[in-house]
């Protein structure tokens, strides 16, 4: 049966083929109703571990190829709590990276986590992880970068002194670089608890 004669067919009983791009791409939508207001304000200063978190999702390009890096991390003093690197940006990611958060700081109740209007941060998966360990969601407003300044600049020393600093060859030896940069950052280049100053 030819494409045309399958198309006037379903034309006369008003039938309508299933997509599955559709579908998948149904849930790469933000679910406006679980938008939550910005509860930091950019204020990016805490006294104490486990008050605000703040998470995002960062490129790893190299020749065309790319990964993703989906880090939290603790404003009090800029540690990495947890993160994960995968080669798509979905919603797996970051439930990941939450969860391993989690299970790091174990009693995680009265956390603020602060996040942009991603999709995965509206997911109800997302918000009900994070309800079920009482840790309460912020996002930044729309359009907004600055509200997100700590990731920001994050990522901007993270690809400064991996990929700009190195000969790299391959997209492989990138996600490795990275993976060596995240522990030094950790154990090392932050060499104590001091709390960084940010400006608005």
């Amino acid at each position: 049966m030819n494409h045309k004669k399958v198309h006037r067919i379903m034309k006369k009983y008003d039938l309508r083929p299933k997509y599955t791009r559709k579908i998948k791409n149904q849930a790469y939508k933000r679910i406006e109703k679980n938008v939550k207001p910005n509860l930091v304000n950019r204020q990016f200063n805490t006294e104490a571990p486990n008050k605000i978190w703040t998470t995002d999702i960062t490129y790893l390009i190299l020749n065309g190829k790319r990964a993703y890096l989906s880090t939290i991390l603790d404003l009090y003093d800029r540690k990495i709590v947890a993160y994960k690197i995968s080669n798509k940006n979905d919603l797996n990611i970051v439930i990941e990276t939450l969860n391993e958060a989690i299970a790091k700081r174990k009693n995680v109740q009265g956390v603020i986590l602060h996040s942009d209007q991603g999709f995965q941060y509206t997911s109800f998966q997302y918000k009900e992880i994070c309800e079920s360990n009482g840790i309460t969601i912020s996002m930044s407003r729309k359009g907004t970068p600055i509200d997100d300044s700590p990731m920001e600049s994050f990522h901007g020393i993270l690809k400064k002194e991996t990929l700009y600093n190195n000969d790299i060859t391959s997209l492989e030896q990138y996600i490795d670089i990275v993976k060596d940069w995240l522990l030094f950052y950790n154990t090392i280049r932050l060499k104590s608890n001091k709390k960084y100053e940010t400006t608005k």
